[in-house]
């Protein structure tokens, strides 16, 4: 199936890691992937086994093929059925030769790792790397690590299944075709740095197409009248000026009073909100589609005026950042008018169910841990995955709180099932208890059913009897709540309905003929349910209703017409776009959370209040794979036929082998018209500014980092005349050197969000002579350099006079990390010899003390170790460097403040201030 490595094919070694003492031979030996796993199992299994932890994969694809070797691909033969070529990582090879000293001395090996597919392929790795035939392993398995699914578990080994092995193997070498074949052309066409996915890339077309449907919205417009009703109708008027200055309120964030506070406010002041839904014996529907361009202000005045509202005042607005109607900005005020009535014409109650949600799945426990907890997908499976190895508690010891948290299944075991109708037998008692068993099917058509949902182990381990345990741990809080709520969720999943009284009042003017009706809604919980366990909705304002009868008088307090604007599609947050994608079938529950660390890590798409907007490089990237592989990976339809395929992989009813040289077959051909498209930054949308330098028009352009202004003039060459030198005595003046193009202007600015030239970034640091600093971009990244106007730099003798009588601007570079960095002290030239190409050896100060560097670097990498030098060398070599660095004031930076230090290494994001909107002129031309 694969071939292996040199380093796999070892036989096991009696030498091992040093770490361990060697256990007692006859042992059983038990390899799962996480030590906090190993610690868990190892409690259950007792004196006789030996549990160790891979750490996750042992073996992958190498990262670069062997020297001499044109493979394209790195550890897939092409040419022959994608045969790969495993290596074991640098940093697992102790780790290896420690397991095969284990498993030489070992009766039996086991392998637990995870159940799903790539838990399959790791025990297929350590099975090739520990030489035992996969097909005569014992492979265990099980949902929770608890004593009763360890035992079961290991009473039922099975061979490790191939399929399902193949399947994982078969999308690994999928991705890392796209990923070898397609970046390259990224880099080439777009940008360097950049990468494709097969499923990354779809993930940031969905993103990059809700923005795209956003920018291209218009809304239409519509219209609602609601009123405030009292049953004093005497206090009306009152209840009308308490209203207003209720209402008037904002919180610390500038909000109104919300939904829930008005609900209160109106059931203490006996009052209610109701909306109006008929005029003159015609259904309200004021509104207008985004095309048209009638005004609607005429129909909501005279609908105002039926309801009761006196004085209307319309006043007239315009936004100029909307769209369409959405400019035209109208508000009507008035007063209710005093002798206004309305008598209830109908009442009709009826009782609903609310059913409870099924028991979580990955993607459904992502999304409530993000719309609940504020917790990201990448979060939620890290502190599920604690939960599920182990946590110890008091009297108990280590155990596994929660089942395995990698699933697509909402099955549950019947013995799940009966611990949950115990539980709530007892606690809550029979009323709480559904007359049969809720079972819940996935929608999910590749889900694996043998799978159980997510769950806890045990019903009757609350979330209160083990708080106090778990609150002791580093990120306690965070695991209290997950598991709050995975344990609610599971209780209430075999609970009852709840039960409510929803009423409908129907309310006409009964003072004047107008015609107007308001209808009231209100709904009151009648049995709480499965609430018990999770809770009622405390976020939905449900207003109560009390108990009046047909005939009785109200009178409006207040009466409000209100312009509605539709809204566009909203931005995708964590849980929405993990629906998205489950819904889509791309990707599987291991996968989401990492796809969206990759595509924001990439800059494809930035998180700004909790919802993802594109970039412009992510918008660009998507925009150029579609144009060149536009039935291909970038499709969404076509990437969950891929996963479809695996699934058959899986289930062993195709060859993998087949799928991949389908996959392939389609690609290549992709490969070639790719890269006959147009390079992205070639492209140039014009801007409706002038440059300031040469008032050419600026154009948006496309760089490494996203969107900028860019002068026209840059594409404009100027040919500099070469400088003449004078002749000697004797011959014939000579030209210093050839004609050399330049732009006509270089000018470049940034660009915000909405496409507007932004002032650079200011930092809040000063330099050495007190000026502030600023970020810019140059060739090789990042920046920060004195705030100074940058000078007209003159030609010939003239630039040298002013390089003399104008110092260089004072520069801090950054590091990979955006970290600040400061200038390194100027090294000791030696009189040793580098061996590698003969320059000089350059003598610094490291962090681990003198070390030896060639002088020729980054052409030359040579080093020799100090220490290695005659100890009387060294004592030279250092006391001559400290002489030379004697006297050498260190750099001492401080914030725009001149007080605050400002430390070597410190991140420049820590010191950055947003740069504000640049006044560009308009271009004229």
């Amino acid at each position: 199936m694969a071939k292996k490595s040199a380093t796999s094919r070892r036989k096991p070694s009696a030498s091992g890691s040093k770490a361990a003492p060697k256990p007692r031979s006859g042992y059983q030996l038990v390899i799962v992937e996480s030590p906090a796993k190993a610690k868990t199992i190892g409690k259950y299994l007792g004196p006789g086994f030996v549990v160790e932890a891979s750490i996750g994969h042992i073996r992958d694809l190498p990262s670069k093929a062997p020297k001499g070797s044109k493979q394209p691909v790195p550890g897939v033969d092409l040419d022959h059925d994608f045969a790969p070529t495993y290596e074991i990582d640098d940093g697992k090879k102790k780790k290896v030769a420690e397991l095969r000293r284990l498993a030489k001395d070992a009766a039996d090996i086991w392998f637990a790792t995870d159940l799903d597919r790539e838990g399959e392929a790791i025990a297929w790795h350590l099975t090739q790397v520990l030489d035992v035939d996969p097909l005569q392993a014992k492979r265990v398995t099980f949902d929770a690590i608890t004593k009763a699914e360890i035992q079961r578990a290991f009473q039922n080994p099975r061979a490790i299944n191939m399929p399902r092995v193949e399947a994982q193997q078969a999308r690994r070498i999928v991705d890392r075709i796209v990923g070898y074949q397609v970046s390259p052309i990224l880099w080439k066409k777009v940008a360097g740095g950049l990468s494709a996915g097969r499923v990354q890339s779809v993930a940031t077309r969905i993103v990059v197409e809700r923005e795209l449907e956003i920018r291209a919205f218009t809304p239409s417009e519509s219209w609602e009248i609601s009123a405030g009703m009292g049953f004093n109708v005497q206090a009306a008027a009152a209840l009308h000026a308490e209203w207003t200055s209720f209402m008037a309120r904002r919180d610390e964030r500038g909000r109104p009073p919300l939904i829930r506070e008005r609900t209160a406010w109106l059931a203490d002041h006996s009052g209610l909100e109701c909306d109006l839904v008929e005029v003159g014996g015609k259904s309200l529907g004021i509104k207008a589609e985004n095309t048209s361009t009638a005004d609607l202000s005429g129909a909501v005045h005279a609908a105002a005026e039926a309801a009761g509202l006196l004085d209307i005042e319309l006043v007239r607005d315009t936004d100029s950042s909307a769209k369409g109607r959405g400019r035209n900005c109208i508000r009507l005020h008035g007063r209710p008018d005093p002798l206004a009535r309305y008598t209830v014409e109908s009442i009709d109650v009826t009782r609903t169910r609310s059913r409870p949600y099924p028991p979580f799945i990955t993607s459904t426990l992502q999304q409530a841990a993000s719309s609940r907890l504020g917790m990201s997908t990448d979060r939620t499976m890290r502190v599920a995955q604690q939960l599920y190895e182990g946590i110890d508690l008091p009297d108990e010891g280590r155990v596994g709180l929660i089942t395995y948290m990698r699933t697509d299944s909402t099955n549950l075991s019947r013995e799940a099932i009966e611990m949950a109708r115990r539980y709530l037998q007892e606690r809550h008692g029979a009323a709480y208890i559904p007359e049969k068993p809720r079972t819940y099917t996935s929608s999910n058509e590749s889900a694996q059913e043998a799978h159980e949902a997510i769950r806890p182990t045990d019903a009757f381990r609350d979330p209160d009897s083990i708080a106090d345990a778990l609150r002791a741990m580093r990120d306690g809080e965070q695991l209290l709540k997950l598991y709050r709520l995975i344990w609610q969720s599971f209780v209430a999943c075999q609970s009852t309905d709840a039960e409510w009284d929803s009423t409908s009042v129907r309310m006409r003017r009964s003072d004047r003929d107008t015609g107007a009706v308001f209808k009231a809604h209100g709904r009151v919980l009648r049995f709480d349910g499965f609430y018990a366990i999770s809770g009622t909705p405390k976020d939905d304002g449900d207003q109560v209703l009390p108990d009046f009868k047909k005939g009785t008088q109200l009178a409006p307090f207040d009466i409000e017409p209100k312009q509605k604007f539709q809204a566009p599609p909203p931005r995708y947050t964590e849980a929405t776009l993990v629906k998205k994608m489950e819904e889509e079938g791309i990707g599987r529950p291991s996968t989401y959370a990492s796809i969206i660390n990759v595509i924001e890590n990439r800059g494809y798409v930035i998180q700004q209040d909790r919802r993802f907007h594109a970039t412009a490089i992510g918008e660009a990237v998507t925009g150029f794979l579609k144009r060149g592989f536009h039935d291909q990976f970038i499709e969404i339809g076509y990437t969950r036929e891929i996963e479809r395929e695996l699934d058959q992989v899986a289930q062993g009813s195709k060859s993998w082998t087949d799928m991949l040289h389908e996959f392939h077959g389609e690609l290549s051909p992709k490969l070639e018209e790719a890269m006959e498209q147009e390079h992205e930054k070639a492209k140039a949308d014009p801007s409706p500014y002038a440059c300031p330098q040469c008032s050419r028009r600026l154009e948006y352009r496309l760089g490494g980092k996203g969107e900028f202004l860019s002068c026209s003039g840059y594409n404009e060459k100027i040919i500099d005349e070469p400088v003449a030198v004078p002749a000697a005595k004797g011959k014939k003046a000579t030209k210093k050197a050839k004609p050399k193009p330049r732009p006509a202007c270089s000018f470049a600015m940034p660009v915000d969000r909405q496409r507007r030239p932004l002032l650079p970034e200011q930092i809040d640091l000063l330099s050495p002579a007190g000026v502030a600093m600023v970020k810019r971009t140059g060739r090789f990244g990042d920046f920060l350099v004195e705030d100074k106007p940058r000078p007209i730099k003159p030609k010939g003798k003239k630039a040298q006079e002013a390089a003399l009588a104008e110092p260089p601007p004072f520069i801090l570079n950054l590091d990979r990390k955006g970290n600040i960095k400061f200038p390194s002290p100027p090294p000791l030239v030696t009189d040793i010899a580098c061996q590698k190409c003969g320059a000089m050896m350059n003598l610094r100060e490291g962090k681990r003390g003198p070390w030896l560097g060639c002088q020729a670097f980054p052409k030359c990498r040579g080093r020799e170790a100090f220490t290695k030098l005659p100890e009387t060398r060294q004592k030279e070599l250092v006391k001559a460097l400290a002489t030379l660095l004697h006297g050498r004031t260190a750099l001492s930076l401080t914030r725009r403040d001149g007080i605050t230090p400002v430390a070597d290494g410190i991140p420049v994001a820590s010191l950055t201030m947003p740069g504000s909107v640049a006044e560009l002129p308009l271009f004229a031309g």
